[in-house]
């Protein structure tokens, strides 16, 4: 089972890592981590993570998995990227992405008719791209499953093997990884204390503007790609 993560400069880490720790556990997995050139890339929390392929010499996945990050943002009008995305989805059996992920698979037209997670706070912005906001921890809609924010890539991975393994193997990894997660209260909107939401939001306010222009020129393009094949 070959499984190719998308890596890149300021991906979340646990977007990424977390998954990975679960899948690389399935038979006969091999995973792969892909970026346009083979040196090591900083992470958003300063850890250094190596590339095992470039996006020339990288596997044909089976399954496929964006996670999300503060880079997210430029690759939403990244042209390689956008195109090698395209590529291996149309020969991969399963798409994924993690939190802002499935706004980078968006903008490369892969989601239209789909819908799909995100992170709660940008969500919202996938109707730009055609794609139906799910607020869920986890979304299938068909071939693609998408994750909510960072931790949910975890119960997302399980979802995945549990799909492709069975029930089984996917709680016998469970177990193994000790996973039986009871966290503190407020880990979603609903559930948050409004004076943290707000503290948080406004935290997040200055990457705000940039993220939502860059989601906005990404549809642009995309909108015109579409238009432009629909004449040829």
């Amino acid at each position: 089972m070959r499984v190719v993560f998308l890596l890149y400069p300021e991906v979340t880490q646990l977007d990424l890592t977390g998954p990975a720790q679960v899948l690389a556990r399935m038979p006969d997995a091999r995973l792969d981590f892909a970026w346009k050139r083979p040196e090591p890339v900083m992470s958003d929390c300063n850890l250094a993570l190596v590339p095992s392929v470039t996006f020339a010499d990288a596997p044909q996945a089976e399954v496929l998995v964006v996670p999300g990050g503060y880079g997210a943002t430029d690759l939403m009008n990244d042209a390689e990227v956008l195109g090698w995305l395209r590529a291996q989805a149309a020969g991969a059996t399963w798409v994924s992405s993690v939190c802002t992920g499935s706004l980078v698979l968006a903008a490369a037209g892969l989601l239209r008719g789909v819908r799909a997670g995100c992170h709660w706070a940008w969500g919202q912005h996938l109707a730009k791209f055609g794609a139906t906001f799910a607020a869920e921890r986890c979304v299938r809609d068909g071939r693609f499953v998408t994750a909510g924010g960072v931790t949910a890539g975890i119960d997302f991975a399980f979802r995945l093997v549990r799909e492709i393994c069975g029930p089984d193997v996917a709680e016998a990894i469970q177990l193994a990884l000790e996973y039986d997660p009871a966290p503190l209260a407020g880990g979603t909107p609903a559930t948050a204390r409004p004076e943290v939401r707000a503290m948080l939001e406004t935290a997040m306010a200055p990457r705000i503007a940039a993220r939502v222009a860059a989601i906005d020129a990404a549809a642009a393009a995309l909108r015109a790609a579409e238009a432009h094949a629909a004449r040829a």
